[in-house]
């Protein structure tokens, strides 16, 4: 099992100390959350709180998950870096791409490239992109990242993107790991095409049903024998055995977070007090395991 510490919508100036404490711990990565906007309405509800309520987004900083995932790369030496997740459909493929390759070739293919769509409408339509078939054009979106950063001219022709033959420069030196993120059967398919699955948090029994769809889904394409990475977020307290029967599941990743992510409230909460959290966690887990 390896651990990610997966502190977010924490003031920007913890993000560089904590992931270099949680290197010096010996967690394997920093999980990296992402948020494009917050919409003065929305009549769109959220999928992961229990009444679908959003308002624990407002006034949060969200650094651009591209740029935080390239500094916590530069600040540590080990440490993976994985989003969870870019809301890809509702930005440019090509660039996207283009980010992820560099940040991969900066930090020596750290990166994990976590994706998903987002569920905010609004989102797409400040970027400009329309929210009808954005399954389709998520779908489209991966297959392009994936090709560009295989190395090589790549050219794609698609419902949504038309490319001509073009190749990045720098790539990564091995085939960037994309995780899917979602909590729908669309989800459970893409991720059994792909690198691995993202779950968002909620314990082990709503975690089982998930994974037994996704492997018949990895059955049924033949990717069976792939390497495939199973994140699942916990937040609170969590304990050697609570660890046991995620890797009983067949969890490979868990990104741990000691606080309630989901409060209004703005984090006040002191870097000395995540320090003993992470500490204390792998004191008592990390180095039972």
């Amino acid at each position: 099992m390896r651990f990610h510490y997966a502190e977010s919508m924490t003031p920007v100036a913890n993000y560089i100390p904590l992931a270099r404490a949680a290197e010096a711990n010996g967690y394997a990565g920093f999980t990296i959350s992402d948020s494009l906007i917050y919409p003065k309405a929305s009549d769109t509800s959220y999928s992961y709180t229990e009444d679908g309520g959003r308002e624990f987004l407002e006034n949060k900083p969200f650094i651009e998950s591209f740029i935080l995932a390239t500094a916590i790369g530069v600040a540590t030496t080990k440490l993976e870096m994985t989003t969870n997740v870019v809301k890809l459909p509702v930005r440019p493929p090509l660039y996207a791409a283009k980010l992820a390759a560099s940040i991969a070739a900066i930090t020596n293919d750290r990166f994990n490239f976590g994706v998903g769509l987002s569920v905010w409408p609004e989102d797409y339509k400040v970027m400009g992109v329309d929210y009808a078939r954005r399954g389709k054009r998520f779908d489209e979106c991966i297959e392009i990242v994936r090709g560009l950063c295989a190395g090589g001219y790549f050219e794609y022709h698609g419902e949504f993107y038309d490319l001509p033959p073009v190749k990045l420069n720098p790539v990564p030196s091995k085939p960037l790991p994309i995780l899917i993120g979602g909590h729908s059967d669309a989800a459970f398919k893409r991720a059994a095409h792909n690198d691995g699955f993202m779950y968002a948090g909620g314990g082990s029994e709503q975690l089982k049903p998930m994974l037994d769809k996704i492997n018949a889904y990895r059955a049924e394409a033949g990717t069976a024998g792939r390497p495939f990475r199973i994140f699942a977020t916990e937040m609170g307290e969590i304990t050697v055995d609570t660890v046991k029967r995620m890797s009983d599941l067949g969890v490979t990743d868990m990104p741990v977070v000691f606080r309630n992510l989901y409060v209004r409230e703005e984090d006040t909460q002191s870097l000395q007090k995540k320090y003993d959290d992470m500490a204390r966690f792998a004191d008592n887990v990390i180095a039972k395991i």
